[in-house]
C-alpha cells in the first residue's frame, strides 16, 4: 500500500518590516503545530535586507527570550528563490558547496508575514504570479487591510462606524481644523504598519509634529486619530471550510494596565497583557461585534482568515479600529487564543487554514 504524499507547506517569514520578529514568533509556532505525518515544512526566512534562506525548523530558535527578539539573518541558512515559473512551483537553493539545486514543489505557502513586505499584498503578487496556494487574503484585500485609511473608507461604505481621524500624506501638515474636530488625545501612526510600531498617544498639541516625525519614519503616510474611551475588543474571523460563509471566534477583551497607558508593542509581546475571553458584553452587544466583524471580513474581501479589532464605549457604541489579515500567531496572541476558546485548538486552525489555502487556489474566484 503506497503511503500518501505529505502535503508540502512553505512557512514563509521574518521579512523586511518593523515585525520581524513578531513574524519568527508566529513562523515558530505554525511550525510546532504542523503535523508531522500529513505535512513537511519548509521553513524559508526572508532576512531584514530581503534575502530569502532556507531556516532551520526547530520551532524553538524562534521565541522570544526575556528581552531578545528572533531574528533571520544570513547565515541562518542557504539563499533560496521561489521560482515564478507557475508551471513548477519550486524553490531554487543554492548552496555554496553544491551550487543550485531545486527542492520538490511545494503545494502551499503560509506567508506569516506581519506588515510590510509581506502583509500589504506583494508577496501575495508574487505567490499569484508563481501559481502557488497561499494561506491568507488575496492581493486586493491584503493592500486594503494594511492601509488604516482605506480600511476605514471601505468599513463606512458597508456601514461599520469608524472614529473620527485625519489622513496626512508625505508633506501635508495637519490642519487646524482638524485639532478642534477630533480633540485630545489623539493617537498619531503609520497608515500602513502593525504591532503598535510608530504610533504616540498625544495629550498636548505641542507634541504632535514630533509624534508625525515618529510615525513617518515607518511610513510617509500618517494617520491622527480621535482618542475613543472605551473597551478594546477583538474577534476572529475564519474562512468557511468547503466555500462557505466566514466564521466568527468568541470575543475577546483586553486589559490594559494603568501604567502601560496604552496596548502598545512591549505590552503586547514582552511586559505582556491581561483578556477576558468571552468578553462580558451584553448579548445584543457581542452579536453586533462579531456581525461587524464579519461584514468588515466581507467588505475588504478577505480570506483565510482574519483579527478585527474594536472599541466599544460605556454607552455601547461600536466602532471599528483595523482589521489584520495575518493576525500574530505566537502562543499569546489573542487570534489562536480566540479560537481555542470556540472549540478549535490551535493546530487545527493552521490544518483548516491550510486546506482552505488549497482549496481556493490561485487566481480570481
Amino acid at each position: 500500500m503506497t503511503t500518501p504524499r505529505k502535503t508540502r507547506v512553505a512557512i514563509v517569514f521574518g521579512g523586511r518590516s518593523t515585525e520581524h520578529a513578531i513574524s519568527c514568533v508566529s513562523a515558530g509556532a505554525i511550525l510546532g503545530a504542523l503535523d508531522p505525518d500529513q505535512y513537511e515544512a519548509v521553513p524559508v526566512g526572508i532576512t531584514r535586507e530581503g534575502r530569502w534562506v532556507l531556516a532551520g525548523g526547530d520551532p524553538s530558535s524562534f521565541a522570544i527570550a526575556g528581552s531578545t527578539l528572533p531574528e533571520i539573518t544570513a547565515a541562518s541558512g542557504n539563499s533560496v528563490v521561489l521560482a515564478a515559473d507557475p508551471t513548477t512551483t519550486e524553490l531554487i537553493v543554492r548552496d555554496p558547496a553544491e551550487g543550485v539545486s531545486e527542492l520538490a514543489g511545494v503545494d502551499v505557502v503560509f506567508p506569516v508575514l506581519h506588515g510590510a513586505y509581506g502583509e500589504d499584498g506583494t508577496i501575495q503578487g508574487m505567490l499569484e504570479m508563481a501559481g502557488i496556494p497561499y494561506v491568507g487574503a488575496n492581493v486586493f484585500a491584503s493592500a486594503a487591510a494594511m492601509d488604516k485609511e482605506f480600511t476605514k473608507k471601505l468599513a463606512v461604505a458597508e456601514g461599520i462606524p469608524v472614529g473620527p481621524y485625519a489622513v496626512l500624506r508625505a508633506g501635508v501638515s495637519f490642519a487646524d481644523e482638524d485639532k478642534e474636530r477630533l480633540g485630545l488625545p489623539v493617537f498619531v501612526k503609520p497608515s500602513r504598519a502593525g504591532s503598535s510600531h510608530g504610533i504616540t498617544k498625544v495629550s498636548d498639541w505641542a507634541d504632535l509634529d514630533a509624534a508625525i516625525a515618529t510615525a513617518r519614519e515607518i511610513d510617509p503616510k500618517v494617520l491622527v486619530e480621535a482618542a475613543i474611551v472605551g473597551r478594546e475588543i477583538e474577534c476572529g474571523v475564519l474562512e468557511g471550510e468547503a466555500g462557505g460563509a466566514p466564521e466568527s471566534s468568541l470575543l475577546a477583551e483586553i486589559h490594559v494596565d494603568e501604567a502601560a497607558d496604552w496596548y502598545d508593542f512591549e505590552t503586547k509581546y514582552l511586559v505582556g497583557s491581561r483578556y477576558t475571553i468571552p468578553a462580558g458584553l451584553p448579548d445584543e452587544v457581542t452579536r453586533q461585534v462579531r456581525e461587524f466583524a464579519l461584514r468588515t471580513f466581507t467588505a475588504l474581501d478577505c480570506a483565510g482568515l482574519a483579527r478585527v479589532d474594536f472599541f466599544v464605549t460605556a454607552d455601547h457604541q461600536i466602532y471599528l479600529n483595523e482589521i489584520n489579515t495575518m493576525p500574530g500567531m505566537t502562543p499569546t496572541s489573542m487570534f489562536p487564543q480566540m479560537w481555542a476558546a470556540t472549540g478549535l485548538e490551535y493546530p487545527k486552525v493552521v490544518d483548516r487554514l491550510i486546506r482552505t489555502a488549497q482549496r481556493r487556489g490561485t487566481g480570481l474566484h
